[in-house]
């Protein structure tokens, strides 16, 4: 079975498109994995472990275990996770994000079209989220690439793009009018998660906006970014779920969400090692591209079996339907996985 998947990279005179893939068996679906440290050896209950929390923690277990989606394989809903401190937007609501980056209209929705255009299919897609599961209201945001993994390798041979202030600026003004959370992502390309997060702190600790990390373009190996796919390992992680913690402490915030990219077993590894916080909420996020089952394939073998918290999954606008008769999975056929993604991404 061939993986094909989208890298996109901005070069300073452009942007452009790289094509990868990955070759998987196809004669074993079967998955071997072993279960997370956060599992508890009961499988009926999703009891969280207690925190000071005015929470709602039985309508908080009650949608854990809703979104578990009937699993009876002991993976989910993950047990033993902290409860959020106030202000969880997790599990409570859907998130429906649009992904893109102002300069290209290539990566992304939220790049391709005029503000007000990308606003109003970003509308049009809650509309049909809502009207799928009237039960768990939807939370409008924009995904936005704060950091983008490049080609030319610029002064320090980093081969990664800062966006200028102005950009994330803009991108937070066109959420306030939706009423939209903001996600900023980072492809650290050769520089590190650790040299890159702490850059966008002013913007971290405002309460609607949160972090995406890109394993993908973390090339740690010092590979150019596109060449081949990248890697996190826990601690990657862990480190940005502690700054994140830090921030939520100190300034009395709602807990973030924390949105990880996956869609091979390598790009994150040592996944039992990830430590979740009350005021981080984690998602373990599918990104790849391709016909439905495939990417329902990539789910079952790289998110499922392998549980931290929450769960997402990416729909391409265009490499979905590089293929014919490709068409775009409906929110619909998404809320028939196990477990049911809590985030939902358009590119």
């Amino acid at each position: 079975m061939i993986k094909r998947y989208s890298v996109l990279l901005l070069l300073t005179t452009g942007i452009f498109t790289l094509g990868c893939s990955e070759t998987k068996s196809n004669g074993n679906n079967k998955q071997s994995a072993t279960k997370s440290t956060t599992e508890a050896t009961s499988e009926e209950t999703a009891e969280a472990a207690p925190t000071s929390s005015s929470l709602d923690t039985a309508a908080y277990n009650r949608k854990n275990k809703e979104l578990a989606n009937g699993d009876t394989s002991g993976y989910w809903p993950v047990k033993n996770q902290p409860y959020p401190v106030d202000g969880a937007i997790l599990p409570f609501k859907r998130v429906i994000a649009y992904y893109g980056n102002l300069y290209s209209k290539r990566m992304g929705a939220l790049g391709e079209y005029a503000p007000k255009e990308m606003l109003s299919r970003l509308n049009a897609e809650v509309k049909k989220w809502e009207k799928a599961d009237p039960k768990t209201p939807v939370q409008p945001a924009l995904h936005y690439i704060a950091v983008v993994a490049q080609g030319d390798p610029g002064k320090d041979g980093k081969h990664r793009f800062r966006m200028p202030e102005k950009h994330i600026d803009s991108v937070i003004n066109m959420a306030k009018s939706i009423n939209a959370i903001v996600f900023l992502d980072i492809q650290v390309s050769l520089s590190t998660i650790r040299e890159e997060l702490p850059l966008f702190e002013k913007y971290l600790k405002l309460p609607n906006v949160h972090l995406g990390i890109d394993p993908e373009f973390s090339m740690k190996a010092g590979a150019k970014p596109g060449s081949r796919i990248g890697t996190y390992d826990a601690a990657d992680i862990n480190y940005c779920s502690d700054y994140l913690a830090k921030l939520v402490k100190a300034d009395k915030l709602p807990p973030k969400i924390l949105v990880v990219h996956r869609f091979t077993r390598k790009m994150v590894t040592n996944t039992q090692n990830i430590k979740l916080r009350p005021e981080v909420q984690v998602v373990m996020h599918m990104d790849g591209w391709g016909e439905p089952e495939l990417k329902k394939g990539t789910y079952r073998h790289f998110i499922f079996p392998e549980p931290v918290q929450f769960t997402g999954f990416k729909l391409f606008y265009k490499n979905d339907l590089k293929k014919a008769p490709n068409r775009l999975m409906t929110p619909e056929e998404l809320l028939k996985l196990k477990p049911q993604p809590v985030y939902i991404q358009y590119q």
